[in-house]
């Protein structure tokens, strides 16, 4: 059983994210970071405006937390359109496609998250919805069957998938424009912090914004909960100011480290040097001698961990680097690891 819903720095949404609905920006300009991203954007949306049509689809991928379904709200708000937003396992049946297809106006813009989980009887609707903007329906059965093609306004889907190798290739080459969200770095992560803060009416100190700011993996996501929490823990235990010191505090009585990486973070490292010698070892071997699952590993622990340097992927396994332990303040012998077969 997977233990990253309990986890205060998983990048995926939780029940207590929903405050963030209100700290989503509404537009382009309002956009903390993902610069080239945002210029793209801002040429898609000037170009469809000029030629007065709908968006083109668009793509978005990357780990979770870091703006995708932001970004497809802020589209919205651009066009001045509507949005319908669905999910990938919530579309199980070709029909139910079909009923949200029928209902979507002209210049609409359909938010289709974790498209990869999209069935292969769904995604075969969507194709002819996307490409010529219209619905096949069979009617009838055996050989009185004969199928119905009706017309649909032009409208955009947006994607978000954090896998995007999982998406078919027939899929994603319907997907005129395709984006990555990269984890954001420091100072826009302090800018994120500071205005969410203002926001909330939550009193802080530069060095206390910057402290949380470090410490939210590069993800708004995690950054909003974490000034939650540590608004809590100065509202309780200091004046209700969030200083350096408080956030420090706080921070530290939560397991988040001054990297941003938790208990599991720390679990992952410690059982590939102490358990494996530093690796290289096996993913399914690492999820079964911490108790977690494998997906939860590779798409939540690992990016992190990948991006600050202290994993490396190899054709036999995961190896821990040298700032893997000097991090852990534990001995760095090379000679140690397991020999990697050629």
């Amino acid at each position: 059983m997977s233990e990253s819903p309990s986890r205060l720095i998983t990048p995926d949404a939780r029940p207590d994210d929903r405050l963030d609905q209100t700290l989503r920006p509404r537009l382009l300009t309002d956009v903390i970071g993902q610069e080239q991203v945002k210029e793209n954007l801002t040429i898609l949306i000037a170009a469809a405006r000029k030629r007065q049509e709908p968006l083109d689809h668009v793509l978005f991928y990357g780990p979770p937390g870091l703006g995708k379904t932001t970004f497809s709200h802020v589209l919205a708000n651009e066009m001045g359109v509507s949005i319908k937003i669905t999910a990938g396992p919530a579309v199980e049946r070709a029909g139910d496609l079909a009923a949200i297809l029928t209902n979507l106006h002209a210049g609409d813009i359909l938010f289709i998250d974790e498209i990869h989980r999209l069935g292969r009887a769904v995604e075969e609707v969507l194709y002819p919805a996307m490409e010529d903007f219209a619905l096949d329906i069979v009617i009838g059965k055996g050989p009185s069957a004969r199928s119905i093609r009706l017309k649909l306004p032009r409208f955009t889907v947006i994607g978000a998938t954090t896998r995007l190798a999982l998406v078919s290739a027939p899929l994603r080459a319907r997907f005129g424009a395709v984006y990555r969200l990269d984890y954001y770095d420091l100072p826009a992560m302090v800018t994120i912090v500071k205005r969410a803060a203002n926001l909330l009416a939550v009193h802080a100190d530069q060095s206390g914004i910057d402290e949380v700011a470090r410490r939210a993996r590069g993800t708004p996501r995690v950054a909003l909960r974490l000034l939650r929490r540590v608004r809590d823990f100065a509202q309780v235990r200091a004046d209700g100011t969030i200083t350096s010191e408080v956030a420090h505090d706080a921070l530290n009585l939560l397991n988040v480290d001054p990297l941003g990486l938790d208990e599991v973070d720390r679990r992952v490292l410690r059982t590939i040097i102490e358990k494996y010698s530093g690796g290289p070892v096996g993913l399914n071997t690492i999820a079964a001698s911490i108790g977690e699952e494998p997906d939860t590993i590779m798409d939540v622990v690992e990016p992190y961990l990948l991006q600050l340097g202290f994993l490396d992927r190899t054709p036999q396994g995961r190896v821990a680097t040298k700032r893997a332990y000097d991090h852990l303040q534990l001995p760095y012998n090379i000679e140690n690891q397991q020999p990697r077969l050629i």
